[in-house]
This record gives structure tokens, C-alpha cells and sequence, in this order.
């Protein structure tokens, strides 16, 4: 890590001492991590019966899932507030409350209860989606690579824990119940995560008050690395939420899969991100410039919607190549946040502006690419619009990596 970060952080005499073990603060961020994504898509496999049961259409419906989506981007700013003025670990902890309050809110009856749960669950989140940048580059700047592809991973194995989880749960007892019962998961996360940060720091105001002293060059909004990685972040947060919201229907309609089988395929896409996230540190560490790592990201990334349009019966493939890079991209452009801020706030500012700007074009992907499906009838215009968003995370990606220290 850059020598930025490290004098960035609490002088030791300001900070109480640090008896927890990094490996209890990585479980925590990884605890968190689970609930993060989970609350969002459980609700995917259980769309119908919400519908039948609260008698709504499927746009009304598909409210439960973009609106979480919309909150990550026009709520980031008062989650980034609420983080200085209470500290990253009471943040998440207030956070954390929030989330469990959703979950059980949007569990009760009618439409105006999932709504206000879902917002509910979708401002927490973001809470979350803000700290956990921050947290890994004050608390453990050696290990920021490896510890952020965890952190990436653990987003897809939550959402593939409640995707595989969600349908059985319900049939054994009803939909309210199958999402509610997630909130046993933020139990154990806050549990876990107030014990890790409660001995470090994690309450102070704004994380020490010599991290907000100005540092020396551009206003940090101003630089051009600043709105490079929101660009690319929107064209990488786009394809993803497009490509999630979509992939099973167009395996059916392709391949002839069905429902549960292309449920159950597409899954493929979540599970490998998992070998993007710990790859891309790897690839950071032994490529000489981060460039390298985000054309590989992209050309992967580009593989799946051009693999679906010319060679669909290698779907497997290519939603393989497609679910490594989305896992990749994230940590790529997570890792040159942390890389490139100058101090703990500009990390926390940028980390801001970045999934705020990048999410609130993301909450679109869904409704885009599903009115492009339904104005051309066939999938191809789809995919490309997806194809689009990669090439905007490839150019913008690149213009923001190539002077990175």
C-alpha cells in the first residue's frame, strides 16, 4: 500500500489500543458482506407469489428489487454524513438495525409495507456499501487487495445463499417468512462486527480528526480519477444489475430452459465472480500497471454478451467469463479508490461519489434492458446495450488506472 494510507492513518497515540485480531475484523467485513446483496435478490425467486399474494403487476413488483438499487445511489451522500459524524463502526451497527427493521417491515401486509421496507433495507445498505472501502483502507492497508477480493466474494455467496435458499424456506412456509427469516443473518453480522471494531477506533467522530485536515493538490471532487472510476463504476454496476435481472428469462427463451432450470444456470454468472475477486489482487500484484488488469476484466466481461449473440449453446462458458469479471471489476475499481485517495476522508468521499453516481445509473440496467427486450422482441438488442456498458467501464476504466502509483 501507497505511503498516502499510511500516514493517513491514527497516529498511534491518538487510537486506543488494537487487541483485536485483523482475522476477527476480515470475518466481520465478510459477515457484512453476506448482507449486503442477499435481502436484495431474495426476493427474485418468490416474485410471483408476491405478486399473487399483494395482487400487483410485474412493474410494481420489480420496485422490490430496483428501488434498493436507486437508494444505493441518491442515498450515498447522508450515508458518507452519517459515517463522519458517528465513525465507521457505530455507522454500520445504526445501519445494521435498519436492515433488520426492513427485512421484518417489508415481511408484513400490503404493498406500502414491502415498499417502506425495501427502502428501508436499500438506505442500509448503502451504509454499508460507503464503510467497508474505508474500513479495509485504514484498518488493514497491507492486505487491501486481498481482503477487498473477500469482501467482493462474500457479495455473491450471499446472494447465492438466499437465491438457493428463499424458494425452500417459502414452500415450507410462505413468502413473508422466507424473507424475514434473513434477518437471523444481520444478527450475527452486527454481533460479529461490534465485537471486532469496538477496540478499534471505530466509534471516534469522522474516524480522527487529523484525517480531515487538507491535504495538498486538487480539490478532491476535482480530480479526473475521481469521476474516471464513477463512469467506470456506473458502466460496471449497469451490466451487472441488467445482465442479474435478465439472465434467467433469456436462457428460457434461448435454450428452451426451465424456470428452475435457468435459475439454477444462471446462477453460474454469481458463483464465478468469486474466482474474479481473489484473481484480480493477484493480477494487481504481478502486472506492472493496473491498465493490464482492467482491459483482462473487460474482455471477459465483453465474452458473454458477444458469446450469448454468436455462440448461445456455450452459454456456460461464457456466463462463467462474464461472472468472473463482473467479480473482478468491482474489486479492480474498489482496489484504485483505496489506492488513489489521499487520506482517510477523500477515501470515504470518493468511495461516496463513486457507488453514488455509479448506482443511481445502475438502478436503470433493469428497466432498460428489459424495455429494449420488449420494443425488439428478441434479446440481441439487449446484449448489446449490455456490450455498451462494458465498453464504458473499458474506457473509463482505463483513463483512470494509468497513473495509479
Amino acid at each position: 500500500m501507497t505511503a498516502t494510507h499510511e500516514t493517513a492513518a491514527p497516529a498511534p497515540t491518538a487510537a486506543p489500543p488494537r487487541t483485536v485480531a485483523p482475522a476477527l475484523l476480515v470475518a466481520a467485513i465478510l459477515l457484512l458482506a453476506l448482507n449486503l446483496r442477499g435481502p436484495i435478490v431474495a426476493v427474485s425467486p418468490v416474485t410471483e407469489a408476491i405478486r399473487a399474494d399483494l395482487g400487483i403487476d410485474a412493474g410494481t413488483a420489480g420496485l422490490l428489487t430496483s428501488l434498493p438499487v436507486l437508494c444505493f445511489g441518491l442515498a450515498t451522500p447522508l450515508a458518507s454524513a452519517l459515517l463522519a459524524r458517528t465513525g465507521l463502526g457505530r455507522g454500520v451497527l445504526v445501519a445494521l438495525g435498519v436492515l433488520l427493521a426492513g427485512t421484518v417491515v417489508r415481511s408484513l401486509d400490503g404493498l406500502p409495507a414491502a415498499v417502506a421496507g425495501t427502502l428501508l433495507i436499500g438506505a442500509a445498505i448503502t451504509v454499508g456499501n460507503v464503510a467497508v472501502p474505508v474500513v479495509i483502507g485504514r484498518d488493514l492497508p497491507r492486505h487491501a487487495g486481498a481482503v477487498l477480493g473477500m469482501y467482493t466474494a462474500a457479495l455473491n455467496i450471499g446472494s447465492m445463499i438466499t437465491l438457493s435458499l428463499t424458494v425452500p424456506i417459502a414452500g415450507a412456509t410462505d413468502w413473508r417468512f422466507a424473507l424475514a427469516a434473513w434477518g437471523v443473518l444481520v444478527l450475527v453480522a452486527a454481533g460479529v462486527w461490534w465485537w471486532a471494531t469496538r477496540s478499534l477506533g471505530a466509534g471516534r467522530p469522522a474516524d480522527a480528526a487529523a484525517a480531515e485536515a487538507p491535504v495538498a493538490g486538487p480539490v478532491w471532487w476535482r480530480r479526473p480519477v475521481v469521476w474516471g472510476l464513477t463512469i467506470a463504476f456506473a458502466g460496471q454496476a449497469f451490466a451487472y444489475f441488467g445482465v442479474t435481472a435478465w439472465l434467467p428469462l433469456l436462457l428460457g427463451d434461448e435454450l428452451g430452459m426451465s424456470d428452475s432450470a435457468a435459475g439454477v444456470s444462471s446462477s453460474i454468472f454469481q458463483i464465478a465472480a468469486i474466482v474474479g475477486a481473489f484473481g484480480v489482487p493477484v493480477l494487481l500484484r504481478l502486472c506492472p500497471s493496473p491498465r493490464i488488469v482492467v482491459g483482462v476484466v473487460c474482455a471477459a466481461w465483453a465474452a458473454l454478451p458477444l458469446g450469448l449473440l454468436l455462440a448461445p449453446e456455450g452459454w456456460a462458458v461464457w456466463c462463467a467469463l462474464g461472472g468472473a469479471a463482473q467479480g473482478g471489476g468491482i474489486t479492480v475499481i474498489f482496489s484504485l479508490v483505496v489506492r488513489r485517495a489521499r487520506d482517510l476522508t477523500e477515501n470515504r468521499r470518493m468511495s461516496a461519489l463513486v457507488q453514488g453516481g455509479g448506482y443511481t445509473v445502475a438502478a436503470t440496467g433493469p428497466s432498460v434492458v428489459g424495455a429494449v427486450h420488449e420494443a425488439t422482441g428478441t434479446w440481441s438488442g439487449p446484449l448489446l446495450v449490455v456490450l455498451a456498458a462494458v465498453l464504458v467501464l473499458f474506457t473509463a476504466g482505463l483513463a483512470a488506472s494509468g497513473r495509479t502509483p
